[in-house]
């Protein structure tokens, strides 16, 4: 099974041009997709709705977005009538599997008087895999400091810690049957595996990095109990995702950082069999980060 993160970049693509089907025919090839930075009713992006386009381009696909912020963009119709519109901006998660289930998390922020900052999203969502039941989440860390990224980190571990204690949207059995809270069907499946994807804004060795994988020179992927492991490292590669444009180094080249991450829970690592970045592509100013991994 394929799977890949991909940072979009709302459809803008190293050549400045805005064309979303470029993004979408990148990741067509999955089985599960994540994506960041995709946006709804922006100025810049014709005041697309980007979620129903790229549903519309991946058809064979289930969907869900998780806005991580929301604005209003209504306007007047030629009636007069007002079209109540949103604009948002989060990730999204694309599988050709069912998604069971899904919700938002908002992650901590930091309020900032120069740059600009904004909300970030951890879009969780659970994918009936021909394997099992397994989560998925397609998240984006902040772009300016280590310490919200570390307080972004420890929320999200602290969540999936806490999964087998609090489960899935709902728990429990029904009893107000007339009133058919569960809509018939069985308490939600909530696994403790998971897969993290997307944009962590924090490159090898940081912090970040050590706090999601632990610090491990003399073992690299080593596995603990509640942790996750790099799938670049499980398959013994460091590859970059991302060109920086702010800089470059000895010898005149752009200098690369690598951002863009699948790290994939201890239980998992045995599963991972391959994991691979498309240098080529220049559909957005990030790479596309694809892992293959034994789910059936």
């Amino acid at each position: 099974m394929k799977l890949v993160s991909y940072n979009i970049q709302y459809g803008f693509g190293e050549d400045g041009r805005y064309e979303l089907a470029r993004a979408a025919k990148v990741v067509a090839g999955a089985d599960i997709i994540a994506l960041q930075e995709v946006e709804r009713f922006w100025e810049r992006t014709n005041e697309d709705d980007q979620p129903a386009i790229l549903s519309s381009l991946l058809p064979d696909f289930y969907w869900v977005y998780g806005p991580a912020f929301d604005m209003d963009a209504s306007k007047r119709g030629k009636d007069g009538q007002i079209v109540n519109r949103r604009r948002q901006f989060g990730t999204m998660l694309l599988s050709r599997y069912p998604i069971a289930w899904s919700r938002l998390h908002l992650l901590p922020m930091r309020k900032m008087l120069h740059p600009l900052n904004t909300q970030n999203p951890a879009l969780e969502g659970l994918v009936q895999t021909p394997g099992g039941p397994l989560r998925i989440l397609s998240l984006h860390l902040a772009h300016v400091g280590s310490e919200e990224r570390m307080e972004q980190l420890e929320f999200l571990l602290a969540r999936h810690r806490r999964v087998g204690l609090e489960g899935g949207p709902w728990s429990g059995r029904d009893d107000e049957t007339h009133r058919n809270w569960t809509n018939c069907e069985p308490e939600p499946d909530c696994p403790t595996a998971a897969i993290w994807m997307g944009d962590f804004n924090s490159e090898p060795g940081s912090p970040e990095y050590e706090r999601v994988t632990g610090n491990n020179p003399y073992h690299p992927g080593a596995s603990y109990v509640g942790g996750f492991v790099d799938s670049a490292v499980a398959t013994g590669q460091n590859p970059s995702t991302f060109t920086s444009h702010e800089g470059k180094d000895a010898e005149g080249r752009l200098r690369k950082r690598r951002l863009d991450y699948c790290f994939v829970s201890a239980e998992l690592v045995g599963n991972v069999r391959s994991m691979w970045i498309d240098e080529a592509e220049t559909a957005s100013d990030h790479k596309p980060v694809w892992t293959e991994i034994d789910l059936t």
